[in-house]
């Protein structure tokens, strides 16, 4: 077992015990989501700066380019430069627009990837919001963007637009089918919709390693679906620069256009998350089977780790991945990204969920 040296538990409800103190209860609960909020707000704007800058460089660096050099050592100020850039462009909107639905659908895209963000679990006692239902919870909060993406490319009365969002909406749709029967499989295994109880689960041992090949394949195939959900490539149907211009966000400019372009990012940030915390055991540390000689000092080196540290290593390399995916693969058409789903994912997620309740009756896995 993990040591609690990393426990944030302490230092939050000391928080809570102070503002009770002086508040009251009304007050001290507004106070504390007020706290939250502005440290989610922070750290939202800081990883998809950073996110941004990431894959610029991943993908100079698999092309064999070097990316941003010019703005702060080796380009880091780059993304800052272009945000500020964005602000001070102007607000253009098309004249038969819908003016209302226009400006209305930045925000709910970006709505949506932060109320998912207050669900992970980003070390033991720092996790905002642990519902019992809290898988059920991220996929419907998640879905929601799919909203905004619509009325984007609808109310910017533009034919660009309208094609990029129903192609989003049809391959959304499509794909949630894919990543909701792969987190089953996980559930299965755990009994629990909820993270925290998720995570429990996997202290001597990730899922992804003790769940066997049903366990693996329900891996794979998320990632897959979790790309394409996010109309990342080689799915960006939704965007095809080729095809659509820019397809949904066409008519956006500024910082309405920073905020999808935000979103993307973070949404993808929000999937790496998600599979780390279900599949990898979130801020849980890597041990290896005590049978093994000298397993004990390693599994206690391991446990020095902070969790804070793993959950973000873990997720760095599924944004890693996430990252290859587009820069490697070409785009499929339309119809290969909805055969994909409805032919071969969907048939093979139904009969791994089969198979895994098969393994849990049998107490078939370690």
């Amino acid at each position: 077992m993990a040591i609690d040296i990393y426990d944030f538990t302490g230092m939050t409800s000391a928080i809570h015990e102070s503002l009770s103190a002086v508040l009251s209860p009304a007050a001290t609960t507004i106070v504390e989501m007020t706290i939250i909020g502005i440290v989610f707000i922070l750290f939202y704007a800081l990883v998809g700066l950073f996110l941004v800058y990431a894959e610029r460089k991943v993908c100079a660096f698999i092309q064999c380019r070097l990316g941003p050099r010019r703005v702060g050592p080796r380009g880091i100020f780059q993304t800052i430069a272009d945000f500020i850039k964005l602000l001070m462009k102007e607000l253009l909107m098309t004249k038969n627009a819908d003016k209302f639905l226009f400006n209305l659908a930045p925000f709910i895209v970006i709505i949506a990837s932060f109320m998912a963000i207050g669900a992970m679990p980003f070390a033991k006692g720092l996790h905002a919001l642990d519902f019992d239902i809290g898988i059920l919870y991220v996929l419907a909060v998640s879905g929601i963007g799919v909203i905004g993406i619509l009325l984007a490319g609808w109310s910017s009365n533009n034919k660009y637009s309208l094609i990029g969002a129903l192609r989003s909406g049809a391959q959304i749709v499509s794909y949630e089918l894919s990543v909701g029967m792969a987190l089953m499989t996980i559930i299965i295994f755990a009994g629990s919709m909820q993270l925290s109880e998720i995570v429990a689960s996997q202290a001597n041992g990730w899922w992804l390693f003790k769940g066997h090949i049903p366990a693996i394949i329900a891996f794979v195939i998320f990632m897959i679906a979790s790309t394409a959900e996010t109309n990342r490539g080689p799915f960006d149907l939704a965007e095809a620069e080729s095809e659509l211009v820019a397809g949904f966000h066409t008519e956006y400019s500024g910082i309405k256009f920073a905020f999808f372009f935000l979103a993307e990012y973070m949404n993808m940030f929000v999937v790496a998350a998600f599979g780390a915390t279900v599949f990898l055991g979130a801020w849980m540390p890597f041990h290896i089977s005590e049978m093994i000689p000298y397993a004990e000092y390693f599994n206690m080196g391991m446990d020095f780790i902070p969790g804070f540290i793993w959950f973000f290593g873990k997720t760095g390399m599924l944004i890693l991945l996430m990252m290859w995916f587009k820069w490697t693969f070409p785009r499929l058409r339309i119809d290969q990204l909805l055969t994909l789903e409805w032919k071969y994912l969907l048939p093979i997620n139904l009969v791994n969920i089969v198979i895994t309740a098969f393994f849990v009756l049998t107490g078939f896995h370690f």
